[in-house]
């Protein structure tokens, strides 16, 4: 597989190629602010090359000199929900670690991580009972 590419914001990768209208809705719900202007900086990777991907085989593929805190997978599940719940990988204290965050409140978590004025944790334990963070 291929090397992700290097690039200052958070990637957001395609992993699954199901629901093509579902990719649309979550573009656009990450290119739209949220209620107080607030964005996620975030680069979308959509390849068909990276179908599949895990967040163990992502790991393998992030350049040494990726320095963002977090990588976003827009796997089969996230597609599957008119949510979006993207997979969220934490590169820094617990790598590896999972959260799922409906694609509207990304922002919330890569501007906080990538800003250090959160720990991934918090997140981690801000999840609805279906696992899902939608917002504190």
């Amino acid at each position: 597989m291929h090397q992700l590419p290097c690039t200052l914001e958070a990637l957001v990768v395609r992993t699954a190629f199901s629901a093509d209208g579902a990719w649309d809705a979550l573009r656009a719900a990450l290119f739209s602010p949220s209620r107080d202007g607030f964005l996620a900086n975030v680069a979308l990777v959509d390849g068909r090359r990276y179908e599949g991907l895990t967040p163990e085989s992502a790991l393998d593929l992030i350049p040494a000199e990726y320095q963002h805190p977090l990588l976003v997978l827009a796997d089969p599940v996230a597609v599957a929900s008119t949510d979006l719940p993207l997979l969220v990988v934490d590169l820094r204290s617990e790598r590896r670690r999972c959260v799922r965050v409906v694609a509207a409140e990304l922002w919330s978590i890569e501007n906080n991580l990538s800003e250090a004025n959160m720990d991934f944790e918090e997140f981690a334990g801000a999840v609805d009972d279906d696992g899902v963070f939608r917002d504190f």
